[in-house]
């Protein structure tokens, strides 16, 4: 509600700041610059910055709740939270949506982690377009494989902090080394921001609550 009212109260200022330009005889064009760039600026700041920036997990949950008429946004919550129907549901949604397998591939690779389904990552990963996530579900794979030597080099190439830090957690959890996992797993939520610290920080309150602990 807070939002919905956050976003009523931004267009009515837009609005008004347009009507008062206009009534006032200001250039066309320098009215349509100026709604134009506060419209940019107020997207980056309801929508952008919440999914993609938002360290406080509180905002980013009432962000996503706020989402569930979008399906490629929603589906963070369902599967952070495990609700199992709904992150079907979602999934049915994301898949007539998008018809191009590309589009679809990374939706379909985290559903296939969430499933345990690791056969419907190795279908999916070969169509994923960024190539650290590719690089990411691939080492997940080589882990479930036992392939640990190789999940190792492999993770070597991945840029993103998170990705590799969460993979070593994973890693070390594996090999029994909770401490180690923990310190890794911490490092992953740290470095991470918007739906994807919230996914993580949810799935380590679960598995490894210590590491969510630590992170400040």
């Amino acid at each position: 509600m807070k939002r919905f009212l956050g976003k009523l109260f931004f267009y009515f200022v837009l609005f008004v700041f347009v009507l008062f330009m206009r009534l006032n005889n200001y250039p066309l064009t320098l009215t349509l610059g100026i709604a134009l760039t506060v419209s940019l600026i107020g997207y980056m700041i309801l929508f952008v910055y919440p999914l993609v920036l938002e360290k406080r997990v509180e905002r980013v949950e009432d962000f996503l709740l706020s989402q569930k008429h979008k399906p490629g946004i929603y589906i963070h919550y369902v599967l952070a939270n495990r609700l199992d129907d709904e992150a079907k549901t979602t999934m049915d949604k994301l898949m007539r949506k998008y018809k191009h397998s590309k589009a679809l591939a990374t939706y379909k690779a985290a559903y296939g982690l969430y499933c345990k389904d690791m056969a419907a990552i190795g279908e999916a990963v070969s169509h994923i377009r960024y190539p650290d996530y590719r690089k990411y579900y691939e080492t997940v794979l080589l882990l479930e494989e036992g392939k640990s030597a190789q999940a190792q080099e492999h993770l070597q190439s991945i840029k993103k902090r998170w990705m590799r830090s969460a993979l070593l957690a994973e890693m070390e959890r594996r090999a029994g080394d909770i401490e180690a996992a923990v310190k890794h797993a911490s490092e992953a939520v740290d470095a991470s921001r918007g739906a994807q610290r919230y996914l993580l920080q949810r799935e380590y309150e679960r598995t490894l609550p210590q590491a969510v602990e630590r992170v400040s």
